[in-house]
């Protein structure tokens, strides 16, 4: 099975990119927070990728780290939570941040999270509470945490944008305007998208 791969980003978009490696182009889905901090295209880039093969399809699923890898097996062995649905949880919320709701079941932050309902919320908290503190991610979520606190939410979308490709008052704009049209509750997948819609449209 595919674990790694070291090669070029040859395309992404919202919700995967493909990964040159020696002329072959690979089809891996990323977290909407991780396309965000992906090189642009035509950059090198080293991913971790968990394989997950059905008889219907073959899937490559990538991350930056190994602690974003983790709590994806973590999410995925939670009953009637697949790697689709693991990837949602991932975009909506930072490793360390996630750690730290599951760790404390907060429902409500967790509820926030754009195609979790309340149900799949408390089976993420009662599956995986304990869980969390076995695999020692209390350090990432206390360095997430607190390294997300000083930029904000409109720091880390600005940041996402960039690596897409926009300039930098596109995005700023981009993602004033999605701030202002969501509110500052509104998770970062939601802005995100919010923005993206916002400089296709021209504002």
């Amino acid at each position: 099975m595919i674990a790694a791969l070291r090669g070029t980003v040859a395309e992404k978009d919202l919700e995967e990119a493909i990964i040159d490696v020696a002329g072959v182009g690979y089809r891996v889905a990323f977290s909407t927070l991780t396309l965000g901090k992906l090189p642009a295209e035509g950059q090198p880039v080293h991913v971790r990728v968990r394989t997950v093969v059905r008889e219907d399809a073959f899937e490559l699923f990538g991350f930056l780290s190994r602690a974003e890898e983790e709590m994806f097996l973590l999410l995925t062995s939670v009953s009637h939570v697949g790697p689709r649905l693991a990837l949602t949880v991932l975009s909506g919320m930072e490793v360390g941040e996630l750690a730290v709701a599951l760790g404390k079941g907060e429902l409500a932050r967790l509820t926030k999270i754009h195609g979790v309902g309340k149900k799949t919320a408390e089976r993420l908290v009662l599956e995986l509470r304990e869980k969390v503190k076995e695999l020692h991610l209390e350090t990432v979520a206390r360095s997430a945490t607190s390294a997300s606190v000083p930029a904000g939410p409109k720091a880390d979308l600005v940041s996402a944008l960039l690596n897409l490709g926009y300039k930098a008052p596109q995005a700023e704009k981009a993602a004033e305007l999605a701030g202002e049209r969501l509110g500052p509750e509104a998770a970062f997948q939601a802005l995100f998208r919010e923005a993206l819609k916002a400089l296709r449209s021209g504002g």
